[in-house]
């Protein structure tokens, strides 16, 4: 069970503490024998949907984001109505960073160097973020290291399956905040919970018609979850790796720019890919900044894949495959060649719950009980999204892990 800690003392550092208690729950949970059961695991949910109870938080409001203004205004309205709960945010990492650095020498970098290399990144995100900065009134550096962290700090699950006539179904739940500061009180990872009134759903439109829906945190430019109408959806997950984002990242301050940053990437591919195979063949071959998962879905049967990526190449491509009995791809945070960690098997469960769902009664309520459904709902989780590429099908809710809930 996840370890019933004390309060820090009074005058005790809080995150410091809660990082330390984060710590020692993960060494606790790595002592654990191989073959021991999941303190956390459930038998699959049903009937979740539609969302209500103590699981469901919440509906999340929608925004049109204009792609025919200027970037240093598309984002103005959404910044005077988040500005609020996105400073909170941003004051919270900055707290981390005090923590570990008390000098306040990594908060003065980020105010007065990293606002500087803006300008080397491409157009129009470069603007998009200045005009972030300037709505919201955050320092600029402190914009870009909000959405540097989404390259390094996302743990997610996300499926794509096909149902028996051939619809295809793309859905996941966004984990985002882990070891960035335990609550006690609350039993609850601090950024996580900061984060989901951040949560919204912004609809791209170019000639005041939809290019694009996303699943975003407001105040991060690019893309975690998207769909493009009647052509292909579209998720990232964070793949964990030696070769990790923190290289790419150290790289581009050092002046190596060749490498894409996810979230560009998958946000170009929402925006000018014109069918499955494009967008495929650029989340493929493109360079990265950070190992990344790329999970796709199209519009025709068959169209689904798992894309594992290096920062420079495409180690594997996991395709759905119907006459072989593969209807379903599954990917949380590892190889799917890999056993994923004792610790964190998200996978095994998810699977689970698709094989006893069965392709025959497949569809988006059935996919919400799977990610409903302890430990692939944990305390991480901030919001489930489900997804149909026709007409750009989109609904996204936030969620809550009652406890007893595993802390990822």
């Amino acid at each position: 069970m996840w370890p019933r800690l004390r309060e820090a003392p009074l005058g005790a550092e809080p995150c410091r503490t809660m990082a330390g208690r984060a710590l020692l729950a993960l060494l606790l949970l790595l002592a654990q024998p191989a073959w021991a059961p999941d303190p956390y695991g459930e038998e699959c949910r049903s009937k979740m949907y539609p969302p209500s109870g103590p699981t469901f938080k919440g509906n999340i409001p929608t925004y049109v984001i204009n792609l025919d203004l200027p970037p240093s205004r598309r984002w103005d309205d959404l910044m005077r109505d988040k500005k609020t709960e996105l400073k909170t945010v941003v004051q919270n990492i900055k707290d981390i960073a005090n923590t570990f650095f008390p000098s306040g020498k990594v908060v003065d970098i980020v105010d007065n160097k990293i606002a500087h290399l803006t300008a080397t990144l491409p157009y129009p995100f470069n603007e998009e973020l200045q005009g972030i900065a300037n709505s919201s009134g955050i320092p600029l550096g402190e914009i870009v290291i909000f959405n540097i962290f989404y390259e390094i700090f996302t743990v997610c699950t996300s499926i794509v399956a096909e149902d028996k006539t051939g619809k295809l179904y793309h859905a996941r739940n966004l984990d985002f905040g882990l070891f960035l500061g335990w609550d006690v009180k609350n039993n609850s990872w601090t950024l996580t919970r900061e984060l989901k009134p951040l949560v919204v759903l912004l609809d791209f439109q170019r000639n005041n018609k939809t290019v694009f829906k996303s699943t975003n945190f407001a105040g991060y430019i690019g893309m975690v979850s998207g769909v493009k109408p009647n052509l292909f959806t579209l998720t990232m997950n964070e793949r964990f790796s030696l070769d990790g984002g923190y290289v790419g990242i150290f790289e581009w301050f050092l002046g190596r720019r060749d490498g894409m940053w996810m979230g560009f990437l998958t946000r170009t591919v929402l925006e000018n890919a014109t069918s499955y195979q494009d967008a495929k063949d650029r989340l493929a071959k493109t360079r990265l900044l950070a190992p990344a998962y790329f999970i796709l879905g199209g519009r025709n049967s068959g169209e689904g894949c798992v894309i594992t990526r290096s920062r420079t190449a495409a180690l594997d491509i996991w395709d759905l495959d119907i006459k072989k009995g593969s209807w379903y791809v599954v990917e949380t945070n590892y190889d799917r060649w890999k056993p994923p960690l004792v610790l964190d098997n998200r996978r095994g469960p998810a699977m689970k719950c698709l094989n006893q769902t069965t392709q025959e009664n497949l569809s988006l309520p059935a996919i919400y009980d799977v990610l409903s459904t302890k430990p692939v709902l944990n305390k991480l989780t901030v919001c489930t999204t489900l997804m149909e590429v026709y007409n750009g099908h989109t609904e996204t809710y936030l969620r809550e892990c009652p406890d007893p809930c595993s802390p990822w």
